[in-house]
């Protein structure tokens, strides 16, 4: 029978790999967003931001590890599913969560200024959990330099 600190250790750990997802967007110039979707204690998907590479503004972390999710499991639903990513989901982002009717979705660091709490707090799937503040401090210092370096 889990925990809560089993729960607790594997936030943690999945959150990491969607920190490594995070840190590779960094490196090609994109913002620094990663997610990871576990199904049944196994990662099925991991993406980070491409909207540069791809030239598209629709490419975010989310909806690319989404898509692959649905890929993997044959289907558009990712009920049983839970979705790491480390900033917060835009309102895009989370209706595309909702559509997808992930079960959980874990984040690090909140969004402020784009987040879909400000802007649509009830988009998600009525039944779906959302948990934010996993390693809110790495997810949120990864942001800060990037912008700080694009600003000087």
């Amino acid at each position: 029978m889990r925990n809560d600190t089993d729960t607790i250790k594997d936030d943690e750990r999945f959150m990491r790999m969607a920190l490594k997802e995070a840190e590779a967007a960094y490196a090609a110039g994109e913002v620094p967003i990663g997610a990871v979707i576990v199904c049944e204690g196994r990662v099925i998907s991991r993406a980070h931001n491409m909207t540069e590479t791809l030239n598209d503004v629709t490419a975010h972390a989310e909806m690319q590890v989404i898509t692959a999710a649905a890929n993997y499991l044959g289907g558009k639903y990712l009920n049983g599913c839970t979705l790491y990513v480390t900033v917060e989901p835009c309102p895009m982002c989370a209706g595309a969560i909702g559509w997808a009717q992930i079960s959980r979705i874990v984040y690090g660091a909140p969004d402020e200024k784009r987040g879909y709490r400000l802007y649509a707090p009830r988009v998600m799937h009525p039944r779906s959990e959302a948990v934010g503040g996993v390693l809110e401090d790495e997810s949120r210092t990864l942001m800060q330099r990037f912008f700080k370096e694009r600003r000087t």
